[in-house]
């Protein structure tokens, strides 16, 4: 009886060792007991100091933003008809900040929306929009699908989405850990995702993948859920949509296992100061560097001109992204900057 224990004991702890090995080896290395991280090993984390600091320092000292007043920029203000009778062409329109119409086989996606006057927790103080949305929800084609790449307020919305939910029902695709605010918020069609999974719409398929970046809606819900960018994949054509990310690289990463990369969507503002933004935020000069790791034709830039989050001039982000294709010997053709409202079909 003695030598049956023991050996019944010893197959236990054989198989639970292989359980153990088993798991080692499929633990994805992003993941952590309370969250998620960077896949950076020397990603510098900037907490709630580093922000007190710079707008201590915003508020004492003069930066760029003191000496000038703000530009105008032109809005064209689409009424929505060429989008809404597009049943086939691939088509990018920028709405404003992050936000993107993705028009691709006959499925219309949306862009972390932002419709709202303020990306802030509170309706009357916060970042306060400098331009208008391009085109009103009203006028947008049946949304089929809401890509979120992360859940800071001016990427994840939630009066846009109510909204967008209320007119059209659509799919919402986000990383980890987010279902749960959007369920609470009555948003009903949501998948969670996690880097490199993939949903399949037709003749789409959607991947989400990684980014250099960081999630959090409060003080105390740092990384807690999962951030990314997505990769659209159709029948002929592939768009790529970086959501915010600073420069790191899995853009090589992306390109080996997306080789023919049409239209990269990428972010060219909120840069400044560098010491701060530098971990998640790419400058342009980072931006055009992203664009070659990826491969792809076309830049879409977007994140800047709608928001004032950061210290640089409004009006520098497309002159520097200019800039730096020439230094790198990259015809200005392959530069796409959309007036907010505008509709590029390719």
């Amino acid at each position: 009886m003695k030598s049956k224990l023991t050996f019944s004991t010893l197959i236990f702890f054989l198989f639970l060792a292989f359980a153990l090995l088993a798991n080692a080896q499929t633990k994805k290395t992003h993941h952590m007991e309370s969250g998620f991280r960077n896949p950076n090993p020397q990603f510098q984390k900037k907490g709630f100091w580093s922000v007190f600091v710079w707008q201590w320092d915003r508020f004492f000292l003069p930066h760029s933003l003191d000496a000038k007043s703000y530009p105008e920029f032109p809005v064209v203000h689409n009424d929505g008809k060429a989008l809404q009778t597009n049943a086939n062409k691939l088509s990018v329109t920028w709405v404003g900040h992050a936000t993107t119409l993705v028009q691709i086989d006959g499925v219309n996606i949306l862009t972390d929306p932002i419709w709202s006057e303020r990306c802030s927790p509170l309706s009357f103080a916060g970042p306060k929009r400098y331009t208008p949305p391009g085109i009103s929800i009203e006028n947008l084609p049946k949304i089929d699908v809401i890509i979120l790449s992360h859940n800071h307020y001016d990427h994840t919305d939630l009066p846009s989405l109510k909204q967008l939910e209320e007119k059209f029902h659509p799919l919402v695709l986000t990383g980890l850990g987010n279902k749960k605010l959007l369920l609470g918020e009555g948003i009903q069609n949501v998948k969670e995702m996690d880097w490199w999974d993939e949903v399949k719409i037709g003749s789409l398929q959607l991947t989400f993948t990684p980014t250099q970046h960081f999630s959090g809606r409060g003080l105390f819900d740092r990384d807690e859920t999962l951030w990314g960018s997505f990769m659209i994949s159709g029948k002929q054509e592939t768009v790529y949509f970086a959501g915010d990310t600073g420069y790191y690289s899995h853009f090589k990463e992306i390109a080996s296992r997306f080789p023919n990369i049409d239209v990269a969507i990428l972010p060219i503002g909120a840069t400044e100061p560098r010491w701060l933004m530098e971990p998640v935020h790419v400058d342009p000069k980072e931006a055009v560097r992203s664009f070659q790791d990826l491969k792809a034709k076309f830049l879409v830039p977007m994140h800047y001109m709608t928001f004032v989050l950061s210290d640089e001039p409004l009006d520098s982000p497309v002159p520097r992204t200019k800039e730096a294709m020439k230094e790198s010997g990259i015809s200005e053709s392959a530069l796409i900057p959309l007036k907010i409202g505008e509709t590029r079909f390719f």
